[in-house]
């Protein structure tokens, strides 16, 4: 018992001060505490998915976002769709280094060169994201036996396969015999590579046609209008042209209508945006090949998701899409219309 009156009156405060500093220190349950939107007890959100395309702008992958962002909606899952404004790798790397920093779940992608695109990917990979090739290919695209086996799908069309059935589309309307020129855009492409191949192959093996050469035109019309121009000046055996992507399709057939040769020199365009469509029924170009862009980005974004919920089993290494020859024929068929790459 304290005997001092003053002591105990001094330490009775004491003792209720102390009880109302521990009251106010008792441990509060977190989950019973309010989420502070973008602080650490926020919940987590769901799967991230960037779809970076090859180029902004481009009707064709407008039309591959459009199937990817459909499939995103019908999964509930977050897309992100990104590109350069040029076909640049270059400027592709530094999407990929910013999407690799944002810490993305899965990266489907149209690499914008085979071989510079191999690194900045592999950057991808190693922190953790899933990497899928759409439309084209890093290494030599086989990724189950190939010198690049890390990214887990390539989808996208038979771009030697293609090259084929557009060369020998040419060949029919030429009634089998004459040259042809072929207008390509830029060497180390993966796809338009192999679009030449294909062309070449079928060139080879058919009598009576011959290869009037190949010139590179950087993806622009304006050159490809000059370079076709130039040779139907000085190569009067030209009587079929191949443009493996709209750009050289496009300047070829801008040059055959300066020419006043529109349905003498007959012009395939690979790739069916609207434009390529228009100079097919003004009889500009007479055969236009589509590929299915759509069908493309909705893969990759189906794919995209098996990988980051670890259903491996039900991704393929390589998934093939179909192509559609289009025609003043068939132009106007449903085939035909849902095959056509739309800009908006």
């Amino acid at each position: 018992m304290f005997q001092n009156k003053k002591l105990i009156k001094w330490f009775i405060p004491c003792l209720l001060s102390i009880a109302l500093f521990l009251s106010a220190c008792v441990a509060v349950d977190p989950a019973a505490m309010p989420a502070d939107d973008g602080g650490e007890m926020a919940s987590e959100d769901g799967p991230t998915i960037a779809l970076v395309i090859g180029v902004k702008g481009d009707a064709f992958y407008v039309t591959m976002e459009k199937g990817a962002q459909a499939m995103a909606e019908e999964l509930g899952v977050e897309l992100i769709v990104d590109g350069p404004a040029e076909w640049d790798a270059v400027l592709q790397t530094s999407i990929v280094d910013a999407l690799i920093a944002r810490g993305v779940d899965a990266l489907v992608i149209a690499a914008n060169d085979k071989q510079a695109m191999i690194e900045p990917l592999q950057r991808a990979h190693d922190a953790g994201i899933h990497v899928l090739s759409v439309d084209t290919f890093i290494g030599d695209g086989d990724y189950e036996g190939g010198e690049i086996t890390f990214p887990l799908s390539y989808i996208g069309s038979n771009n030697v396969e293609g090259g084929r059935i557009a060369c020998q589309a040419v060949i029919d309307s030429m009634g089998g015999t004459g040259s042809i020129y072929i207008q390509n855009t830029i060497p180390g492409i993966s796809t338009t590579d192999q679009r030449e191949q294909g062309c070449v192959e079928i060139i080879d093996e058919t009598d009576g046609v011959e290869l009037a050469g190949v010139d590179y035109n950087d993806d622009n019309s304006g050159k490809a209008a000059e370079q076709t121009a130039a040779v139907l000046q000085r190569d009067d055996s030209v009587t079929g042209i191949y443009g493996t992507n709209l750009f050289g399709a496009r300047g070829a057939a801008q040059a055959v209508a300066n020419a006043g040769l529109a349905g003498v020199v007959k012009v395939a365009s690979f790739d069916a945006p609207e434009t390529a469509i228009d100079d097919l029924r003004n009889e500009i170009v007479d055969m236009v090949i589509a590929q299915l862009p759509y069908q493309m980005g909705q893969v990759g974004v189906e794919y995209a998701l098996a990988a980051i919920n670890g259903d491996m089993g039900s991704i393929e290494p390589r998934f093939g899409t179909d192509y559609v020859v289009i025609t003043r024929e068939n132009v106007d068929t449903e085939e035909a219309q849902n095959a056509i790459y739309k800009s908006e």
